[in-house]
């Protein structure tokens, strides 16, 4: 009978070690070629106009158990483009991005929200050009699955926020250049 409890106490300790380790948090490091912060807004009324972020940095945390995660990036604000080098640097001129004063954006997030076994929401920081908001991601897609390629747990995303330029210190030409700006983030990150 001492065996049995022993046996029995032995394996109820094992599981909750490895249900513990099942469920420890997974880091995550932003896939630089396929991760792409975008940004539209319209101008004068006449279009709506989209331009990108091309370099990114920053990882990803995600405790799928615990349903718990964290993300921060890193957004080099010189990456920007438009598509048309020389609206690249009016953008990054002081009136707009002031990228010689503020080189990078950030986002640090303070809770990932889910529903079921996916999250859904990011609740975090923003900063650009020194200023510091809150802003909400709400995820409009999730996926966690072995990266055909690498060979490794890979997750992806896209995630999308309003922000109003002016509260950024960068609202020139607002109204008649939209101050509401849409942020669509594609992001994919790889099991570090």
């Amino acid at each position: 009978m001492k065996t049995s409890l022993k046996t029995l106490a032995g394996l109820a300790l094992a599981t909750a070690f490895s249900s513990a380790a099942l469920g420890a948090p997974e880091s995550y490091v932003i896939d630089t070629t396929h991760t792409f912060p975008r940004f539209s807004y319209s101008h004068f009324g006449l279009s709506k106009q989209l331009s990108r972020f091309n370099k990114t940095t920053g990882t990803v945390v995600l405790d799928k158990a615990a349903k718990t995660g964290a993300v921060d990036v890193v957004i080099d604000m010189k990456s920007v483009d438009t598509g048309f080098s020389v609206f690249d640097g009016h953008i990054q001129g002081a009136d707009f991005l002031d990228t010689a004063a503020h080189p990078t954006a950030t986002f640090k997030s303070s809770k990932v929200r889910f529903e079921g076994d996916k999250p859904v929401a990011v609740d975090g920081e923003l900063t650009i050009k020194g200023v510091t908001r809150p802003v909400t991601l709400q995820v409009t897609s999730f996926v966690a699955t072995t990266h055909p390629m690498l060979n490794k747990d890979a997750i992806g995303a896209n995630a999308t926020a309003v922000i109003k330029r002016s509260e950024f210190n960068a609202g020139k030409y607002a109204p008649n250049v939209g101050d509401e700006v849409t942020l669509d983030i594609a992001l994919e990150a790889i099991k570090g």
